[in-house]
């Protein structure tokens, strides 16, 4: 029977929103309850594997145009306007009337859970949805709270997700009927008009990367592992620069991801669980992930599958080349379900650079740190997307413009700081090309990079004779084991020194033009 009392909640539990009672509220529901509202409402379906699987009609990604942040006294002096849209008081409180007139008359789910690991700075949030199979990803992306703290449950921020209910641009100030605003003041985020699970995962994340820096915490877009001796590592990277690949190692421990926090104790993950791409996923390349994937209780989203059969077809991207899969972290075999782990020896900043000029692994100092954190440089290639013809330079300030509501240097200074006083060692990775541009070069292969992370990691490359960068001043390794010396150096494997040198200096000149707008005191 779907629905016992003990889940139908009949004791006000919206009261800290406004809202004194709604049609009927479904609170902390299990992933097997869900389930069965998500059928029953017409929501998912459910595949061979056993999991769950939601479309989320035209929005099959974040919509960062639509997100605001509310411009009052809590913000108006703090915030990064140049990389966020304010809005104002009054408008948050016209869609929020919407919302709660929307509560009135509907069934919603409410998940209580935790964002970070490290109980000290742990937030608890209270995210309530429209849908079910949304708060069935909440109950796996983040951590779940343990059953006799549930009773007693107070929380510090609440996002509200309804898809159904829409904003009016002329009325409310916003772009489009979609929106995402969050209000610091209130502690609230409020979403409409959008089914994309993954605005109420980056909504969190936002709100710590406002919350955290204020008490001495580096909120980092970056995934951690560490080794057999306990050393940490941190792989910064955007999509297609083989973040998630290279910190899948069996013979490390997995800490997160996707979203960590560096404090004066170390690492602690944000997260509970894992949001996968799973485009062209296969069993044989990434199997921890496969088999994550392929479980009870797993959400995917914009995944096909056989109308007959119900197995799902990882290589459809009808719907989306960006399909994903949501799932507990402790589904990955070698995960730390704790989530913490100490201060970093090794951080990785990966860049897919489709110019082929960048070199496949680089020392970096202290202000090298800094440029290329602020820079959080890729390239995407020719005919990956409609309209793009020749590489292009992509920047996302820190590894996470879209998630960043303070100044970037704040970030940027605190991630040096913590590298300095902690002395970890900082590199520059391009698993991109080498031996020319996108349709002259080829890719760096995954061997040749796998062997560059692990001399790193195993500190094979202390005291590796180096030479200087002559375009960008990092230094690099001559030697690397297992990797052959014409790799490491892309000016030699390009037909034409002179063509490389050119390209060299074209792409630099696109980082300083590019650090002049997020920091405009810097020197190129």
């Amino acid at each position: 029977m779907i629905g016992s009392p003990m889940q139908l909640v009949e004791r006000p539990v919206l009261d800290h929103v406004g809202v004194g009672q709604a049609m009927r509220i479904w609170h902390n529901l299990s992933p097997a309850e869900l389930y069965e509202h998500a059928i029953r409402n017409d929501e998912a379906a459910i595949v061979s594997s056993g999991a769950l699987t939601a479309a989320t009609g035209p929005h099959t990604g974040r919509s960062p145009r639509d997100k605001f942040i509310v411009r009052d006294r809590t913000t108006a002096d703090a915030v990064w306007w140049d990389g966020n849209r304010p809005i104002a008081p009054e408008r948050f409180e016209g869609l929020m009337t919407r919302l709660v007139d929307y509560l009135s008359s509907h069934q919603v789910y409410v998940q209580d859970v935790y964002a970070c690991a490290d109980p000290r700075y742990r937030l608890r949030v209270r995210v309530i949805t429209q849908l079910a199979w949304h708060s069935l990803f909440v109950h796996n992306l983040f951590i779940r709270t343990p059953a006799e703290d549930r009773a007693t449950f107070e929380p510090d921020f609440t996002v509200m997700s309804f898809p159904d209910v829409r904003a009016n641009p002329v009325l409310d100030g916003t772009r489009s009927e979609t929106f995402i605003v969050l209000d610091f003041s209130r502690r609230m985020v409020i979403i409409g008009g959008t089914r994309y699970a993954g605005e109420i995962k980056k909504s969190i994340f936002t709100a710590l990367n406002f919350l955290l820096p204020g008490r001495g915490v580096v909120p980092m877009h970056c995934s951690a592992n560490y080794g057999p001796q306990g050393d940490v590592a941190l792989f910064f990277g955007l999509s297609g620069t083989g973040k998630t690949t290279l910190s899948s190692d069996p013979s490390r421990q997995l800490v997160g991801d996707d979203e960590h926090g560096w404090s004066d104790d170390g690492v602690f993950n944000f997260e509970g669980g894992c949001y996968a791409k799973t485009i062209r996923i296969s069993k044989e390349a990434e199997p921890e992930i496969y088999a994550a994937t392929e479980r009870f209780g797993t959400v995917l989203e914009n995944v096909t599958f056989d109308p007959d059969t119900r197995v799902p077809d990882y290589g459809d991207a009808s719907l989306t080349e960006n399909t994903r899969s949501a799932y507990p972290v402790y589904l990955i075999p070698n995960a730390d379900a704790r989530g913490v782990a100490g201060h970093p020896a090794n951080v990785l900043f990966l860049s897919y650079d489709a110019f082929g000029v960048l070199p496949p692994v680089a020392m970096l100092d202290h202000e090298q740190v800094r440029y290329f954190f602020l820079s959080g440089y890729t390239a995407k290639v020719a005919g990956t997307e409609r309209g793009v013809t020749e590489p292009q330079a992509t920047f996302s300030t820190c590894f996470a413009a879209p998630f960043l509501p303070l100044p970037p240097t704040t970030y940027a200074d605190l991630l040096v700081d913590r590298v300095r006083r902690h002395g970890a060692r900082v590199w520059m990775l391009n698993t991109g090309l080498v031996g020319g541009p996108h349709g002259i070069g080829r890719r760096i292969s995954i061997g040749h990079t796998r062997a560059i992370v692990r001399a790193v990691l195993e500190g094979k490359l202390e005291g590796v004779p180096s030479r200087v960068d002559p375009i960008f001043g990092v230094r690099v390794p001559e030697a690397v084991p297992g990797v052959p010396s014409e790799v490491l150096n892309p000016r030699a494997s390009w037909p034409d020194g002179e063509d490389y040198d050119r390209q060299a200096r074209g792409l630099k000149a696109m980082f300083d033009e590019n650090l002049g707008r997020v920091n405009p005191d810097a020197e190129g």
